[in-house]
């Protein structure tokens, strides 16, 4: 059976940069090929025109979707579910597939969708990256422009028109894979650590929390986080239900107009990798545990990469996002040499000699 295509679902409320970091992502996928369904409704619907065309070869017209009118909870069978198995069954399947949608009405429902038997052996949520305004949220306001969000709730009939944001932002972290702390320019370092420590106290266990500007993190960061969200809805239940009729099934969409969306040229200096060679390793459960104590003592966002193993002809595949890390034997190193190279990816001024040094131990 074909490997599932990963979708990776990004949420957060108006105004939080949610197009600036699918702009950024699209102008910088390194050749993989991203589709995107953008969940719209009323007459805000933008983001569309906005994202045509940044993303070259890489994301063309033809491979950006829209759902409008209201939230998805509402017309899972009728509009997101068939504009999947559309996405799904092109000749030329994309790589991944990313789905912009609202912090007005609950991620959940959306990622539950993915358990409909139509998609879900199919593809897989890859994982749930919520965007905040970093210096809103520092303000206690969650979002920049609170009256443009409420008039924007108040175009879907379907949502709780009276539930305080501050309670739709709780569900929007417990549901995060990821959470990215954009607008983080605006912030002075010590802010922006608290706020940071913060949001990782109120996630759940694992979950990552990243800093950007303007929505500019490397692909590598963004994408692959190999969740498999669906199947794991009971640690990231609702906190709160705001919809009137469809809990179960809940979900709505919204656009960033109100940001600037002129492109920025980023080199992302913000974060750093680099790549640690070492000898075989003897066990390799033994050495998966170092790799994770490893990251959890330098905070390593992401690291992947291949080892040989004493007296095994397969290579050992090391995959890990933050604490989680699998390791699996994929293929035999044949003529190829028996060589371990780790690549470390995380934020800018990691200790490249003790990580070295404690992964070559």
């Amino acid at each position: 059976m074909p490997a599932k295509i990963p979708a990776t679902v990004v949420t957060g409320f108006l105004g939080a940069g949610k197009t600036t970091l699918i702009r950024h992502m699209l102008a910088n996928a390194n050749g993989k090929r991203i589709a995107l369904i953008i969940n719209e409704f009323g007459d805000l619907g933008v983001d569309g025109d906005i994202l045509k065309g940044c993303g070259d070869e890489t994301c063309t017209e033809d491979d950006i979707m829209e759902l409008s009118n209201g939230c998805i909870c509402c017309t899972v069978a009728d509009d997101f579910i068939p504009t999947m198995e559309k996405l799904l069954a092109r000749e030329n399947a994309p790589d991944h597939i990313v789905i912009e949608t609202s912090g007005l009405a609950l991620p959940q429902p959306l990622v539950r969708a993915f358990n409909w038997p139509e998609i879900s052996t199919r593809v897989t949520v890859d994982g749930v990256v919520t965007v905040v305004d970093g210096k809103a949220v520092n303000e206690g306001l969650f979002a920049h422009n609170v009256a443009a969000v409420d008039a924007q709730r108040k175009l879907d009939e379907n949502l709780d028109h009276e539930t305080p944001l501050s309670e739709l932002f709780e569900d929007q972290i417990a549901c995060a894979d990821m959470i990215v702390v954009n607008k983080a320019d605006l912030l002075g370092d010590v802010q922006a650590d608290t706020l940071v420590a913060k949001l990782k106290s109120e996630a759940r266990t694992g979950v990552q929390v990243v800093r950007a500007t303007h929505g500019a993190l490397p692909i590598d960061v963004l994408l692959g986080q190999g969740i498999g969200a669906e199947t794991d809805m009971s640690s990231r239940h609702e906190v709160h239900h705001h919809h009137h009729d469809h809990d179960d099934d809940h979900h709505d969409h919204e656009d960033d107009h109100t940001e600037d969306h002129h492109h920025h040229d980023h080199d992302h200096d913000a974060f750093e990798s680099f790549i640690v060679s070492r000898d075989e390793v003897t066990d390799p459960k033994a050495f998966a545990a170092q790799v994770s104590s490893v990251i959890a003592a330098h905070g390593i966002l992401r690291l992947k990469g291949f080892a040989a193993v004493s007296g095994k002809p397969m290579r050992l595949t090391i995959q890990a996002v933050g604490p989680r890390v699998d390791h699996y034997f994929d293929q035999p190193f044949g003529d190829s040499p028996r060589d371990t190279r780790l690549v470390v990816i995380g934020h800018a001024g990691l200790d490249r000699a003790a990580i070295t040094t404690a992964l070559c131990a």
